[in-house]
């Protein structure tokens, strides 16, 4: 049986991860998130809820005893302490796996005119981001970082990936998508091992998203 801590269980990603994983029999979620009733998704019968700030060690470290895997899907200017925490907890507890989510263009690797567009719209957010980037690359657990092109509500799974050191390529990709990675790289712990990966569905080059 395998145990999974979702941090930032009420976000729309996570939403799709959930639903995937909830008819998994070999997987039993903690479900851990800062308000309750923000939890999108209904919660599976096997999993646990826990309301909690992942900035509150001793709240961290409890959910954290006895998981496999953690997956952070979280925001914020203190991202970065944010990430400091999750992988001293997970140390702590002796948990070596971690996916965590962070942006696309933390790296300046967004090429052209679109690379342009998106660091006037997300210069300023995207700093703590990168230094969490930073944090878990430095950590010695066993990391995916996955850095999303723009977001979609669209209904589908279509995307493909780019290596840290590449040219992002696209400028969109679907919710539902990042969620089917999330759930191969839970399912698959070996998959895209210390791997930092951008995310965007195929064909969708242009100056910005088409949905803006």
């Amino acid at each position: 049986m395998k145990k999974v801590l979702v941090l930032g269980a009420g976000g729309q990603i996570a939403r799709w991860v959930i639903e995937m994983l909830a008819n998994n029999d070999n997987v039993v979620l903690t479900l851990f998130l800062r308000h309750t009733r923000k939890l999108k998704a209904t919660a599976p019968k096997t999993s646990h809820v826990v309301q909690g700030d992942v900035l509150n060690k001793e709240q961290l470290n409890h959910a954290m005893a006895g998981q496999d895997v953690v997956y952070a899907n979280l925001s914020g200017d203190d991202i970065d302490l944010q990430a400091k925490n999750i992988v001293e907890a997970m140390k702590a507890a002796k948990v070596e796996r971690l996916v965590f989510v962070t942006s696309l263009g933390i790296y300046d690797e967004v090429p052209g005119k679109f690379g342009a567009w998106n660091r006037r719209e997300i210069a300023s957010y995207l700093p703590p981001f990168r230094r969490a980037a930073d944090v878990i690359e430095a950590s010695g657990v066993n990391y995916t970082i996955l850095r999303p092109a723009w977001l979609t509500d669209k209904n589908e799974v279509d995307y493909e990936t780019t290596d840290r050191n590449e040219p992002f390529k696209g400028t969109e990709v679907s919710r539902k998508s990042v969620a089917e990675l999330i759930v191969k790289v839970i399912d698959s712990p070996k998959l895209f091992s210390r791997g930092n990966l951008g995310v965007n569905k195929p064909n969708t080059d242009g100056d910005k998203p088409a949905f803006l």
